[in-house]
């Protein structure tokens, strides 16, 4: 599979432009399928149709302070959501991943971890490929529907800022 484009300053990290290597996925677009792996090193397959309706937050990694915010506001608003599953995405290994839970007791997001390939990154447009980030994920959220229709996209115009919890979490509702 060929790597998709670098798109130019879609994003910030603290006011200054970053890039970020594939699509600009949008609302209605098809919900890529992607390799990532979970925390006992099994290949995941995400994206796509599906049984649930999934939120993908992406976050460049758990040991910083808005990504450690994010998941965990993530992890309470995940009970209040029925028949929706919360996946958290990062390039942290997943011994770090499950490190971090454990310390913060988040146990109701599923952490999966793209730092074998960046092939979530890639597929969703979210992998940085300028700055001193570069190879980390963009923070962005994207709410799949069970056809595998993305029904909510976020990328996050600076990095160091959180997502619209509301917006995803109302999206995942209508979603259901």
């Amino acid at each position: 599979m060929a790597v998709p484009s670098v798109r130019a300053g879609a994003v910030k990290l603290k006011g200054n432009p970053v890039d970020l290597r594939g699509p600009a996925l949008k609302v209605g677009d098809a919900a890529p399928v992607a390799e990532v792996v979970d925390g006992s090193l099994a290949v995941v397959k995400v994206g796509g149709p599906s049984d649930t309706v999934r939120v993908f937050s992406t976050v460049p990694s758990l040991d910083t302070a808005v990504c450690d915010l994010e998941t965990r506001r993530f992890n309470t608003e995940a009970g209040k959501v029925p028949g929706v599953a919360i996946e958290t995405i990062s390039v942290d290994l997943p011994m770090a991943q499950k490190r971090w839970c454990g310390a913060t007791g988040v146990t109701a997001v599923r952490m999966l971890s793209d730092h074998r390939a960046t092939s979530f990154g890639d597929a969703y447009g979210v992998t940085i490929t300028s700055g001193p980030l570069t190879r980390f994920l963009a923070r962005a959220v994207f709410v799949v529907d069970r056809a595998g229709v993305l029904r909510h996209v976020e990328y996050v115009a600076d990095i160091t800022q959180e997502p619209s919890y509301d917006a995803a979490l109302a999206a995942a509702r209508a979603a259901t």
